[in-house]
């Protein structure tokens, strides 16, 4: 049993702390809540999935006592566990903020509350909604709140969950067998083991990601047609 008075922050942040301490329920709670529930923008999504590729056989294997003993099927096993919490979470969350819309749209301003911004969402929902919804899945952070923003500005919800979906099996799937295989591989070629440079692999996961949403903030382009309240009763 943990020791919660024990669990440092550092642990929280340690994908292998969750893999080694709650197994493959934990690892699915934690796909979900942190694309479903706005606590969960602090857990490590990326960086768990990529240990859990690595340790894929021994996670099916909790469920499937001593695996299936193929790697290809136990990394098929946890994506199709992974995508759908993956799936659900983000629906969830554009659930949660399409409730929201109404109440957000026709409150006032305030110091902490500026409707502009709603709009100004609003309108890169609509030029790249699709694109954000798939590209912020692999974004820390940005993935626990893109899909209740557009929940809120109310983008289609058809558009929404194809991109969803897409979006998730794509994340899930070149995190886990990147994991997997990137970690035979460099053991194989080098003797380097990933498992134990858990910290480098994180820093370069994130800037992976996230680099081509930063450039496509600074140099994309800005222009576009103003935004309208999605809630206006004709």
């Amino acid at each position: 049993m943990i020791d919660l008075l024990a669990i440092t922050l550092k642990d929280l942040l340690n994908p292998d702390f969750y893999i080694n301490n709650g197994g493959l329920w934990v690892l699915l709670f934690i796909v979900f809540a942190e694309t479903g529930l706005m606590f969960g923008f602090f857990l490590p999504g990326d960086s768990l999935l990529f240990v859990a590729g690595i340790y894929s056989q021994k996670l099916v294997g909790s469920l499937l006592p001593g695996g299936t003993g193929s790697d290809l099927l136990d990394l098929s096993i946890l994506f199709v566990l992974v995508s759908v919490c993956g799936i659900i979470g983000n629906w969830l969350g554009y659930w949660f903020g399409r409730k929201s819309g109404p109440f957000l749209f026709h409150r006032k301003d305030s110091f902490f509350f500026k409707q502009k911004y709603l709009y100004q969402a609003k309108e890169f929902y609509e030029k790249h909604g699709g694109q954000a919804i798939v590209f912020a899945r692999f974004l820390p952070i940005i993935r626990t709140f893109a899909p209740i923003v557009a929940g809120i500005v109310a983008m289609d919800r058809k558009k929404f969950m194809i991109y969803n979906v897409v979006g998730c099996l794509a994340w899930v799937f070149a995190m886990l067998f990147a994991g997997h295989y990137l970690d035979k591989l460099f053991m194989m070629k080098f003797g380097f083991d990933l498992k134990k440079h858990l910290e480098v692999i994180v820093i370069i996961i994130i800037v992976i990601t996230t680099f081509p949403v930063l450039y496509k903030i600074f140099f994309g382009s800005k222009k576009s047609a103003p935004a309208e309240d999605p809630y206006k009763k004709s």
